[in-house]
């Protein structure tokens, strides 16, 4: 029993010493009391926090997937992506701008973001499963942010730490699946006008509908749920006054701009 009690007040110091980081600045790795491979209580410090913002009053529209990349993945030496909250106030309108006093070390990645129809949790979760329980696919790009200094972060940290995320865009184009190719469609990335990322659907776990059936059969997904499935190419490091745009074939543009301090 004593453990147990030590163990929340550890869960519930770090989960706090987090969210004091968004307003208060980055914070050191977790390690003095987060094992960097502990996803258990990991998952657990990360729950806390949405406990407490949805009492806070925000609202969870969805969820995003990480750690969609083989290549990430043995860096971090996990095996398995992983997945953090999304809240109504982190979407940022299409070509609309972001405040940089609301990041602290932000990234971009262009993503293939799905939104439900259908309620979608189990083991027996399938990509077929998740396509007939899609209302449309649309471009997406995160704004992944760590609360972690210098992004040096463990599989546990970034979990933890809400999935490392930050913002999201959706574009306008809202597509069926029938008809799309989610595997081989191309993604380039732009930021003031010159490509800084290329990808395509497969790097995302294969295809993005796998990184969604991992999703579903780990966490419960609601009917009007938006999935953020994973990045289709190399993050981007910003800069204030960046403007990102996001090209995926068969889903057209999105994009946004990370403003100058004064002008969001």
């Amino acid at each position: 029993m004593m453990n147990q009690v030590t163990l929340s007040a550890s869960e519930q110091a770090l989960a706090r010493r987090l969210r004091e980081a968004y307003r208060g600045g980055t914070v050191p790795p977790l390690r003095d009391s987060l094992d960097p491979g502990d996803g258990a209580k990991a998952y657990r410090i990360q729950e806390i926090n949405t406990r407490f913002w949805e009492n806070e009053g925000r609202r969870l529209v969805g969820r995003k997937i990480g750690l969609t990349a083989k290549a990430v993945q043995a860096q971090l030496g996990v095996d398995q992506p992983d997945y953090g909250a999304l809240f109504a106030d982190m979407a940022v309108p299409n070509r609309g701008r972001l405040d940089p006093a609301r990041v602290l070390q932000p990234k971009a990645e262009a993503e293939i973001a799905l939104v439900l129809k259908a309620d979608l949790y189990g083991p027996d979760v399938t990509p077929e499963t998740v396509r007939a329980a899609t209302s449309h696919a649309v471009a997406a790009i995160e704004i992944v942010d760590s609360r972690i200094a210098d992004w040096k972060i463990t599989f546990a940290d970034t979990v933890a730490d809400n999935g490392s995320s930050g913002f999201y865009v959706l574009g306008d184009d809202q597509r069926p699946l029938d008809g799309l190719d989610l595997f081989t469609c191309g993604m380039a990335t732009e930021v003031n006008g010159a490509i800084v990322s290329v990808g395509a659907g497969a790097a995302c776990l294969g295809h993005p509908l796998n990184a969604a059936a991992w999703l579903a059969r780990t966490v419960p997904l609601r009917a009007g749920d938006v999935v953020l499935t994973g990045a289709l190419g190399p993050m981007v490091a910003l800069s204030r006054g960046d403007k990102v745009t996001a090209h995926i074939g068969g889903l057209g543009s999105v994009s946004f701009t990370l403003a100058t301090g004064g002008d969001a």
